[in-house]
Order: C-alpha cells, then structure tokens, then sequence
C-alpha cells in the first residue's frame, strides 16, 4: 500500500474528503519526523517503536575489487514492531473488525424544504441547458474533422 492508497482508505473515515485524509496523513508523518529528527523515540502501542539510530564508522568491502573501504558514521531510523503487530503478523492474535466510518443522517427538515427548491431551479435552468447542448452536438463534428486532417498533415 502506497500513500494515496492509505489515504483513499481512509477517505469514508472524513466523510469521503481525499483533502482531508491527506491533510492527517501528512500531519501524522511530519510529527513522527519531527520527533524522530530531535532524538526522541516515537512508541505507538500495539504497532511498534520508532527511534533514531547512530552507526558508528566501519569498514567495509568494495563487491567488484575486493578493496577494503572505510565507511562513515551516519544516523539512520529504526522500527521495532509491538509485540501485539507481532502477535498479528504471525497468527497468534486476530484482528478486531475494522472500525467503520460514520454516517452522518442529514435533519428531518432539510431533507423536505430540498426537493421543492431543486425543482424550481431546475425548471428555470432546464431551457438553457438544451440549447447549449444542442450547439455543442453541432460542434464536436467540426473538431472531429479537423483532427483528422491535421493527424493527415503531420503524417505527410
């Protein structure tokens, strides 16, 4: 799973708004990163512990020549799972059902005073709409042909 699809999934979860999935996604991360930069492990229960590691400097071997190289010192993340991730990952444990989004009812009154306002729009709309459909129609033979002369002219 990438992260568009952890944010698609957890879309229903924000009334179906990618935006805002996205947004807490990227707030979740940024604070992991933040506090991991400064040194402090971030432990989330039942998942597991981030924490920042230092490598100390070694040598190591060039693969192709067999060379002795000395490599630097670097700081690098490290993540050790929970024991209930572990409990899951390995079949001891199942997992709960997943939690489901909520589903907002929309008021009592709303929903009745919305048809009659839409059907009042509508009406007054509906006229303009088949004209501007109708013109459009017309059009798109004229684009279509001039497509396939220019297709006809680039290929000469």
């Amino acid at each position: 799973m990438n992260k568009a699809q952890f944010i698609a999934a957890l879309a229903p979860h924000f009334d179906n708004n990618k935006k805002e999935a996205a947004r807490a996604v990227d707030i979740v991360f940024d604070t992991i990163i933040r506090n991991i930069s400064k040194g402090e492990d971030v432990m989330i229960n039942d998942f597991g512990k981030f924490k920042k590691v230092d490598r100390p400097a070694r040598k190591g071997r060039n693969p192709f020549t067999g060379e002795t190289i000395q490599i630097k010192a670097s700081k690098k993340v490290r993540f050790l799972p929970a024991k209930g991730l572990k409990e899951v990952i390995s079949g001891a444990r199942k997992l709960e059902a997943a939690p489901k989004p909520v589903v907002k009812a929309a008021p009592a009154k709303a929903v009745k005073a919305a048809p009659k306002k839409a059907a009042k729009k509508t009406a007054k709309k509906a006229a303009p709409k088949k004209a501007a459909k109708k013109t459009v129609k017309k059009a798109a033979p004229k684009k279509a042909a001039k497509k396939t002369v220019k297709k006809a002219a680039k290929k000469k």
